[in-house]
């Protein structure tokens, strides 16, 4: 979703307004015609794209899961030999860029997750699981006397930090994005320094 530069379609356009309207309203305060309005649809048109507003909850919390891991493991890729310290950097800017602009999601993740079908559930928390192990084990390189659980609990940590944007204030009202985004980078790394040097 925030890595994409080109139109997006149909689909994506869809996936975005419903995650806007039930982070805002909650998944039982929307209605599949309020979707469809905000894309320019009828509401029964929505079923052309998705069985209904459970599959629509289930595709946009899976799929961020997996967008995060997809994500990280391109940038680690892209940093083989590279020192460990620029990969952290490279891992926490990303998550950075998920969070300040796929907010809603954020706030849709924390809300509406147990209203998963339990695969879907467990799917989300695999996917997440091999994204947290994927920081521990580059963080672990930067501070290599830090233990497996300490390590853990910091990425778990930092995480909610980066992922308490939804409670900074409207777009409009934070310092603009690219301040946002370095004050979050240098608080990341503050709060993994911390944990490092214990």
């Amino acid at each position: 979703m925030a890595t994409r530069t080109d139109a997006p379609t149909r689909r994506e356009q869809i996936l975005k307004e419903a995650a806007r309207l039930f982070a805002e309203r909650g998944f039982h305060g929307v209605g599949v015609d309020e979707i469809g309005a905000a894309v320019g649809i009828s509401g029964p048109g929505l079923y052309r794209h998705f069985a209904g507003k459970d599959a629509m909850l289930a595709e946009l919390l899976v799929g961020i899961s997996g967008q995060l891991l997809t994500g990280a493991k391109r940038r680690l890729q892209e940093a083989d030999g590279v020192a460990s310290e620029a990969v952290l950097d490279s891992l926490i800017e990303g998550h950075i860029d998920f969070a300040l602009d796929d907010r809603p999601l954020i706030t849709l993740h924390d809300r509406e997750l147990d209203r998963l079908r339990d695969s879907d559930r467990k799917l989300v928390r695999q996917l997440q699981r091999q994204y947290v192990e994927l920081w521990v084990e580059v963080l672990r390189e930067v501070y290599p006397g830090l233990a497996e659980p300490a390590a853990r609990s910091a990425v778990h940590s930092v995480f909610g930090l980066l992922n308490s944007t939804p409670h900074l204030g409207r777009p409009g009202s934070l310092p603009g994005r690219g301040a946002t985004a370095r004050l979050l980078h240098r608080m990341a790394r503050g709060a993994f320094a911390a944990a490092g040097t214990q």
